[in-house]
């Protein structure tokens, strides 16, 4: 039930790029990737379900309020049939800024048409037909749980596929968030990103948000292309980030420094980039569960990371925007 792998994605043409009103100025979005825990280090698994690590949204909700900061919550098949981890999230959405919408991890997301593998763990590797039976799978799972269809989606791993955004246009979603600028997955079969910026764009109806992803460094000019090129000799890349030459930034505290990561929003708002868009996986919010919190210290240094990412974001009069606050503003 495979189709493609490798899919190179095309970068939008000057008539998707958004042109944002003023009035919206430079925002930011937080995205959470909400879903079950697995060991990131092994093979996936079907029986890998747990979600524990829910119970420590909520804490982490309340800090994110207290600074004004709305959470785009997408929901994994696991987490939406779960009912404990539905009622954290009914929770979190009381907040009026919050919204839940759909992540889909395909190894854990009915039917199960095709054999567990690295390239099906890409959504839009599979049949159309198949991605297509997962995605409305999905998102007949949150509509029962939240009583509301879904108008945000992201596809785990990044693994968007040649067919997903005409899919999501057919079932009426609004925004997607799959897109990882500058980064290339096609070793593990998956798609390549080399060729995008963090610039937001349309795709028909739908609206892309990509995680924002930035080179800073003397060179940072050379971008994907030198990136690429520094991961054929051992140890370059490591060099050139070392020496301030290049290093590539995602706006995530997940194995991105709170130095570096500020830099990179102070280049991304340098370049024009009206929306920031930020993301991590719920859990880590919880030690253990992924590698980046493995102890009560990580777990400091992530919320740490977060409280003078927002006092920066202040600083910079960069505010936060929901998802139907940006909707609103491209109507």
């Amino acid at each position: 039930m495979i189709a493609d792998s490798a899919y190179r994605v095309p970068p939008p043409s000057d008539a998707q790029a958004i042109d944002w009103p003023e009035s919206f100025g430079a925002r930011y979005t937080v995205f959470v990737d909400v879903e079950e825990e697995f060991d990131w280090q092994t093979s996936f698994d079907r029986a890998n379900r747990a979600t524990t690590a829910i119970a420590a949204l909520p804490a982490a909700h309340r800090r994110f309020v207290d600074h004004g900061v709305a959470l785009a919550c997408m929901v994994d098949h696991p987490i939406a049939t779960d009912p404990g981890a539905v009622d954290v999230l009914h929770r979190v959405v009381a907040d009026g800024r919050s919204e839940i919408g759909t992540q889909l991890h395909p190894w854990v997301n009915p039917p199960f048409d095709e054999s567990v593998s690295a390239v099906a763990s890409y959504a839009g590797n599979l049949m159309g037909t198949l991605e297509a039976a997962k995605i409305d799978s999905l998102t007949a799972a949150v509509e029962r749980a939240f009583g509301h269809r879904p108008r945000a989606y992201r596809a785990g791993r990044y693994g968007i596929g040649p067919r997903t955004i005409a899919l999501l246009a057919e079932r009426g979603y609004r925004i997607d968030s799959s897109i990882r600028p500058g980064y290339d997955y096609t070793a593990d079969g998956g798609p390549d990103f080399t060729m995008l910026d963090s610039h937001a764009f349309r795709t028909g109806p739908v609206i892309e948000l990509p995680l924002t992803t930035v080179f800073t460094g003397r060179l940072r000019r050379g971008g994907a292309k030198l990136h690429g090129a520094l991961g054929n000799v051992p140890k370059a890349r490591g060099v050139f980030a070392r020496f301030g030459l290049l290093s590539r930034i995602a706006l995530t505290p997940e194995d991105m420094p709170i130095a570096a990561a500020i830099e990179a929003v102070d280049v991304a708002l340098g370049e024009g980039v009206r929306l920031l868009n930020f993301s991590f996986h719920s859990p880590s919010l919880a030690p253990g569960h992924t590698p980046y919190v493995r102890d009560a210290a990580d777990l400091a240094r992530f919320h740490g990371w977060w409280e003078t990412m927002v006092r920066h974001l202040a600083r910079r009069g960069v505010a936060n925007a929901s998802l139907g606050e940006i909707l609103a503003a491209l109507a």
